[in-house]
Order: C-alpha cells, then structure tokens, then sequence
C-alpha cells in the first residue's frame, strides 16, 4: 500500500464516520460527493470513502482541510465508511468484512504516515457536557461511526493515551 502522506498539514487526528446510510444500500464516493454539493460544500467533505466492497476512494484531497468535523477540520484526515444504518434505518455498525479489512489496512498506513495522530469516531469529539472528562453516549451529538474506534484500533493509537481515550 502506498503512503498516504501527502499534506503539510498538522494531522491531530483521523476522524471516522459513516455514510449514515441503510445497510446493504449502494452507496458511493461520487454519491457522497453530490450530496455534499447540494448541502454547499466545495468537494466532498471526507478525504477517503471505505466502500461496500472494500474499495478505498478517494474524495477531498489530503492537502486540503476536510469538511466532516465542526472545529477539527483543520488538523484532521476524514474516513467514512458506506453504512451506518440497520435495515430499519437505527444506528448500526454496518461495516462487513471487507470494509473492516480495508479500514484496518487503511489506518495502518496512516498511523506510520501520522504516528502521533489519534484514531477516533465523530462521536467522539462530542461536547463533555456534564464536564466529567469523558464522552458518553448521552452526549453524543451524533453516533456516527456507529462503533468504538478508539478501542477497535486501540494498537494503533499513539502514545499518550489512557484507557482508549485521548488526553488533549
């Protein structure tokens, strides 16, 4: 795989998400694109799109600032993965094997390519409203990626960090 180092940029952080669409709904890259011009946006606001099959994409390039994360852009690389959503449209992590397999291998080159960058979910970077240090699930302002990223990639992270979540 090739490496992903490709911005001068200060990369704090690689934010997953999900598409927040139905499983097994096909979904795309370029899909994501439309729908991020309709809404405004300039491009596509995640830098890569992990799709059904396992196909990365690229959408914004990494030398430009994302638009997936209200006041972390700047310092971060945005990942989304097609799904998101059950059947019934409810929050689920929906990634199949594939998309796991290509996340997995796709964060692996980014961390040596950004060893100091925390791997984390949107929902993660949810205001600590009740001001206890941590993020708990009463105060995700979204659920998205629909699963725990700082402990599924928890070999990942870098030094720094306790019990899976980020001191900053």
């Amino acid at each position: 795989m090739s490496s992903y180092k490709q911005t001068k940029r200060t990369i704090s952080f690689i934010i997953l998400h999900c598409s927040a669409t139905r499983e097994n709904q096909h979904f795309t890259v370029a899909d994501i694109k439309r729908w991020h011009l309709q809404r405004g946006f300039v491009d596509c606001g995640y830098h890569l799109v992990v799709e059904q099959d396992g196909t990365i994409s690229a959408g914004r390039p990494l030398t430009s600032i994302g638009a997936h994360c209200r006041n972390h852009n700047r310092n971060s690389i945005g990942i989304c993965y097609v799904g998101g959503l059950d059947k019934d449209g409810h929050p689920a992590d929906t990634r199949n094997e594939a998309q796991k397999k290509s996340l997995c291998e796709l964060l692996t080159q980014l961390h040596q390519d950004y060893p100091k960058a925390i791997i984390l979910g949107h929902r993660d970077l949810s205001p600590d409203l009740n001001g206890d240090g941590k993020i708990t699930p009463n105060e995700y302002i979204k659920r998205c990626p629909c699963f725990d990223a700082m402990v599924e990639y928890a070999d990942l992270q870098p030094a720094g960090l306790w019990e899976g979540k980020p001191i900053w």
